[in-house]
């Protein structure tokens, strides 16, 4: 009887034993499971927030004026309350096959609100547009139209995409009252003082430029200037701009950046000027870009210096010139493609501002094709393409999608960078 109880006491700890085994088991075979299922979300978690890996950077101007900035009120404009949508969904077509009203495939929205702005990322990184440039204003000594740019940072998914300021540094005028024929009423000058120019440097170094997903060329921050004219008009002269640039990439070296690399944006507004060198007389384009330092070139749009026509011989045109912007210059010129040029939106009454025709994403594919090569035949240049716009809705070039057309536009960037449709 005591060799049975003795038999049946080893049989349940055998038992036990078995279970514990088991259980240990069990129990290495969740953790390992858990630990491989943390390393997955994290893998995919750095993938949707790391900016979007192609061969090409392909950065659209931001026109960031679809919200209720608070200056718009100083100035009388958009009472609605929904910023330049006003000037969208009040337009009409002024002649025969007219394309207006442009609607948005997403209604009007408030681009100041993170949540839409990590709509606009997902989908624009989607279709290979990787790089924002935001049109950035500074007026009276304060900001305007930052709210844009705030919310993009602000979205949970903004390092998925790297993005660039370009100071839109014009004038404020009439042009942008739907309601006002004449243009020229002045809101506030472009031009800046080096006390303010100085000070808002700062702002941009320490608010902007350091966020790990500015963009950059050889590790330096990118800062593109609109109208170098104005720039060096208010500096006071040529001489002291170069100064006041001199001393903006030393507060970028003093805050621990590697240096600024300054773009100037190509078209009537950067003058011309003389090489310094005794006896030659040829004032250039070049030579201004030289004296001050900057670094490379870009357009803002077609428009700029192609006459409007019809799309297809317009965008013709205009890469036609890229090879000669290239030779002219002595700093890279990085290509650019225009969507489209329509300011009626803009203006009031049944008299026609004169727009391009016959736009669609087919062409719009076909140019930028031609930016591509471009770049692929500069390969000791970054593959930059930049485009107008992402929505530049009131002057009716934008990759955002509307009614029309939908994502076509957005598809045709997508076939290109990312697909990498062959010419």
């Amino acid at each position: 009887m005591k060799i049975h109880e003795n038999k049946d006491e080893i049989g349940r700890k055998s038992g036990v034993g078995q279970h514990t085994r088991q259980f240990a088991t069990y129990r290495g075979f969740i953790i390992k499971s858990a630990i491989m299922l943390f390393f997955c979300l994290l893998s995919y978690s750095c993938q949707q927030s790391s900016p979007t890996q192609q061969p090409y950077d392909v950065a659209a101007y931001i026109w960031p004026a679809f919200h209720d900035d608070a200056r718009w009120h100083e100035i009388n404009l958009f009472p609605d309350g929904k910023g330049e949508w006003e000037s969208i969904y009040n337009a009409e077509p002024k002649f025969e096959g007219h394309r207006q009203p442009r609607t948005p495939l997403w209604g009007y929205f408030d681009e100041a609100d993170p949540k839409m702005q990590e709509r606009i990322i997902d989908t624009a990184t989607e279709y290979g547009v990787n790089t924002f440039i935001f049109d950035w204003y500074w007026y009276d000594n304060k900001p305007f139209l930052e709210a844009p740019l705030n919310a993009f940072l602000k979205a949970k998914n903004t390092e998925k995409m790297k993005f660039y300021l370009m100071w839109a540094n014009h004038t404020a005028n009439s042009y942008w009252d739907r309601h006002e024929a004449d243009k020229s009423k002045v809101y506030w000058r472009g031009e800046v003082t080096r006390e303010i120019f100085e000070g808002f440097a700062d702002h941009l170094i320490n608010d902007y430029f350091k966020k790990p997903n500015y963009y950059r060329i050889d590790g330096k921050p990118v800062f593109a200037i609109y109208e170098l004219s104005t720039f060096i008009n208010g500096m006071g002269g040529m001489k002291q701009a170069k100064e006041a640039l001199e001393d903006f990439r030393n507060k970028c070296v003093a805050a621990g950046l590697p240096g600024l690399h300054l773009q100037g944006i190509l078209w009537g507004k950067i003058p011309a000027s003389l090489d310094g060198v005794p006896g030659d007389t040829d004032s250039t384009q070049d030579n201004t870009i030289r004296y001050l330092g900057f670094n490379s070139l870009t357009n803002y749009q077609w428009c700029h210096f192609v006459p409007l026509k019809e799309y297809e011989a317009w965008g013709e045109e205009a890469t036609e010139k890229y090879e000669q912007f290239a030779n002219d210059f002595t700093v890279p010129y990085f290509p650019h493609v225009s969507v489209d040029w329509d300011n009626n939106p803009r203006f009031p009454g049944k008299e026609a501002q004169k727009a391009v025709t016959g736009v669609t994403p087919d062409k719009f594919k076909k140019f930028l094709l031609k930016a591509r090569q471009f770049a692929d035949n500069h390969p000791q240049q970054t593959p930059l393409i930049t485009i107008n716009a992402w929505n530049e809705w009131s002057e009716g070039s934008y990759l955002e999608p509307d009614t029309e057309y939908e994502y076509g536009f957005l598809q045709a960037v997508k076939d290109v960078f990312i697909g990498l449709e062959k010419q």
